[in-house]
């Protein structure tokens, strides 16, 4: 019980700190990403051993003061037979340098994302992963916001993954509450599909809603943090924390 306590109470430190951020803008300085980990986390398997097709969704602490509130997300694909992985995410930097926010490119899948060790949230292997890879291209290719990025409450990187995953609902991803966008509807949408691809959820401009699904329960969101009842793992969905398990 001690450990709910002090996960409850990171929670309202978090809302404190966020509603902060809101109003005056972030006050904690960023490290030097240039000299940040980059390399591989070893959670993929590597392409070279492995002639089956796989599909992975990662989900990693943002760099600065981001990762306080907030995860970065991505999904890494290989082609059965393929000695390399293509990565799917979407980076602000790009976006305000007036190129695209969208990139689609030959990479480590599993890299440290600046110094943050990424979790799987989701793993596909062989025909489900060869059939999965087909469908995230096709919604790779529809989604809107290319060229877009707005850190709150979207669309970022969150609201691409949660777009791709609502399309392809055999990845069967369970977007963290820390993952902040998820909740970014598309086209000024104000209901739709859960981002689990399971469920429904109804938004206003990713910033206030409900979600109820099998997949991530029962969640509120309010101005982008995120509460809820996790019934498929017994648990609560807290800000900051994310997702946290009775089992």
């Amino acid at each position: 019980m001690k450990t709910y306590r002090k996960n409850i109470g990171v929670s309202l430190l978090c809302i404190s700190g966020f509603s902060c951020f809101l109003l005056f803008g972030a006050i904690e300085v960023a490290g030097d990403w240039r000299v940040a980990n980059r390399e591989s986390s070893g959670l993929a398997p590597l392409a070279k051993k492995t002639p089956e097709a796989v599909v992975q969704v990662y989900a990693a602490r943002a760099f600065g003061w981001r990762g306080k509130f907030a995860v970065h997300t991505w999904i890494s694909t290989k082609l059965e037979g393929a000695d390399d992985y293509t990565v799917y995410q979407v980076l602000g930097w790009h976006s305000f340098k007036g190129g695209t926010a969208l990139q689609i490119q030959k990479d480590i899948p599993d890299r440290y994302w600046f110094d943050a060790k990424p979790k799987i949230l989701s793993d596909l292997r062989g025909k489900n992963a060869t059939q999965a890879i087909k469908q995230i291209k096709e919604a790779v290719r529809d989604y809107p916001y290319h060229k877009t990025y707005t850190t709150w409450p979207g669309p970022n990187s969150n609201t691409f993954t949660a777009y791709i995953s609502r399309r392809v609902p055999t990845l069967n991803v369970d977007l963290p509450p820390t993952a902040i966008g998820k909740d970014y509807l598309p086209n000024g949408s104000i209901t739709g599909r859960a981002p689990s691809g399971t469920g429904y959820q109804v938004s206003i401009l990713g910033a206030l809603g409900i979600i109820v699904s099998g997949k991530e329960g029962l969640e509120f969101n309010i101005l982008g943090l995120s509460f809820g009842i996790d019934i498929d793992d017994l648990g609560v969905r807290l800000p900051c924390v994310g997702k946290v398990s009775f089992r």
